[in-house]
């Protein structure tokens, strides 16, 4: 008898559970529905020409002006305030103040080209993602690279250093070693990055430089191997 109720209570309360969509990947909804319109950097960019402000605008704007009860019913109201606007916008709705409104306009409705779980699943990731904190850690970061020589910002951006290191060996070559094999011809250190190279050093277990010419500007891959011919 016992063991009846049990198994009638775990139906009962797995059927009113909400529908999950942990499934669904918030982040990449995002860029997939709403970046057309919308810049989700962080910290954003401004373009003179943008349809839409930015999310991180967005995020910050809904959660300092949604009403609710206490601070923890804040982000579960902004989900919700979320899910009802993007298909069902209106100029009354809208927390944007009147100039913003006047420059974007209301936005169209979505209704038919994103599910209630996708929105839900990209506001959660809204507000989880477009946080002070987040924002805080993204200038430190941008400053911390804007005091790098170019050069290395170069080489960060498109993973160089995954295969080579300054001063050790990886996958190829350490910098060091580069430097002082072609420091007198940076023209041969900038042809080995845009059009790949292989055989040129011993061990490495013959591994093979790819070509970065398509993926790197030529006064990118200048600057990047003005960069390495230094690191002596």
């Amino acid at each position: 008898m016992y063991r009846y109720i049990y198994l009638i209570s775990i139906l009962f309360f797995t059927a009113c559970e909400p529908k999950s969509h942990s499934n669904l990947n918030g982040k990449q909804l995002l860029e997939q529905k709403c970046s057309k319109c919308h810049n989700t950097d962080l910290p954003p960019k401004t373009f003179q020409d943008e349809k839409a402000p930015p999310m991180m605008a967005v995020a910050f704007h809904i959660k300092d002006f949604i009403k609710a009860s206490s601070e923890s019913d804040k982000i579960p109201k902004a989900v919700e305030f979320v899910k009802d606007y993007v298909v069902n916008p209106s100029a009354s709705k809208s927390f944007c103040d009147k100039e913003s409104l006047k420059t974007y306009g209301v936005m169209p409705s979505q209704k038919g080209k994103v599910t209630q779980d996708e929105l839900e699943a990209i506001a959660e990731y809204m507000f989880e993602h477009f946080t002070i904190k987040n924002l805080t850690a993204a200038q430190d970061l941008q400053n911390r690279l804007n005091a790098m020589p170019k050069g290395k910002r170069i080489a960060l951006k498109h993973n160089c250093l995954s295969c080579h290191k300054i001063n050790k060996d990886l996958v190829g070559p350490s910098f060091n070693k580069i430097a002082k094999r072609y420091k007198e011809n940076i023209t041969q250190i900038a042809q080995s990055i845009k059009n790949g190279s292989a055989k040129k050093w011993k061990g490495y277990r013959n591994a093979i430089m790819p070509a970065f010419g398509e993926k790197i500007s030529n006064d990118d891959i200048e600057t990047l191997s003005k960069w390495i011919a230094k690191e002596t």
